[in-house]
């Protein structure tokens, strides 16, 4: 009996992802991968909706993995779509969800920020190589999460309204760049984190894994430049300095900065300089794996309970 495959649709505030995979061993291999950068978050209004052109962006998304759907022949109760922290707090969020219910044919599941954070660490366990407790961070567009656990244990997990995309547009929209904006995205980092930073330095960890497009851009940074990809507070002083000098708000002064990334690239620093000297964290290394991943793993799971 030749093994199902299935898609894991997430929808997150800066991209959407879908993965396809079939069960191999007992895991998920993936055969198929497909991301399109929609910035979601970037079309809040003043009142709280989704700008249309923004949505219309979102559903065209949609669209074209309909048609991967189609093309890999992957059935409707094989499909898991997931959304996060833009779909989680915008007010016509209903109007997104029933118009792009006869383009997937799939309701979207739009889960909490805690369910988030523990699918976000299924996914780092699963493809992630190490040993003891491990603080995962994972800045999206919207949220962040934390995560602090051991092996498959969380001990500690929480979701708080700030990512690269929000902070794009409170903070680095417009040059010039300065200063000025680092230290106001560390005060609103610092006051986001006020009840649980005591937490988690007191929980503490042996290594800090960073599951997010921000930590991805960094890394791909390092890579261009021959560089180590272990992120540290040397390194992202560095790129603070190199963003402060760009003349051009689409930083293409920064080698190894891709297009895609750029927009998002001065608030994604920013936030990560912030918790690095808040937490006081000295390594950083990229995941295997995150939220996708996770919600993979988990409608694994439930393919295989179904069908025993």
């Amino acid at each position: 009996m030749p093994t199902p495959a299935y898609a894991a649709i997430t929808l997150g505030s800066n991209s959407f992802n879908m993965l396809i995979a079939k069960t191999r061993g007992g895991q998920p291999h993936i055969i198929a991968k497909y991301k399109r950068k929609v910035r979601l978050a970037e079309g809040i209004g003043d009142d709280g909706n989704l700008s249309h052109d923004v949505m219309q962006r979102g559903l065209d998304c949609l669209s074209m993995f309909a048609q991967m759907l189609v093309q890999h022949r992957i059935e409707a109760n094989h499909v898991a779509v997931i959304a996060t922290a833009t779909l989680r707090s915008i007010s016509n969020a209903d109007e997104f969800n029933r118009r792009a219910l006869p383009l997937l044919g799939h309701p979207i599941e739009i889960i909490s920020g805690m369910r988030e954070a523990e699918l976000i660490y299924q996914g780092m366990v699963a493809t992630t190589c190490g040993q003891g407790r491990r603080l995962v961070i994972d800045i999206g567009g919207a949220s962040t999460e934390f995560i602090i656990g051991d092996g498959h244990q969380v001990l500690f997990k929480t979701s708080l309204p700030f990512g690269s995309v929000t902070y794009n547009r409170q903070f680095f929209s417009s040059l010039p760049l300065q200063q000025l904006d680092f230290d106001d995205a560390k005060q609103q980092v610092l006051t986001a984190l006020a009840e649980h930073r005591q937490t988690l330095r007191d929980l503490g960890w042996h290594c800090v894994v960073g599951a997010s497009g921000a930590v991805q851009s960094v890394v791909e940074v390092l890579l261009h430049r021959g560089l180590s990809e272990t992120i540290t507070l040397d390194v992202l002083t560095q790129l603070k300095a190199e963003i402060l000098a760009q003349e051009d708000i689409s930083l293409t002064g920064i080698a190894g900065l891709c297009s895609e990334r750029a927009p998002t690239f001065a608030a994604g620093v920013a936030i990560l300089l912030a918790l690095f000297e808040l937490l006081g964290i000295e390594h950083l290394a990229l995941s295997g794996g995150a939220l996708r991943e996770g919600v993979l793993v988990m409608l694994a799971q439930r393919i295989i309970d179904e069908a025993s």
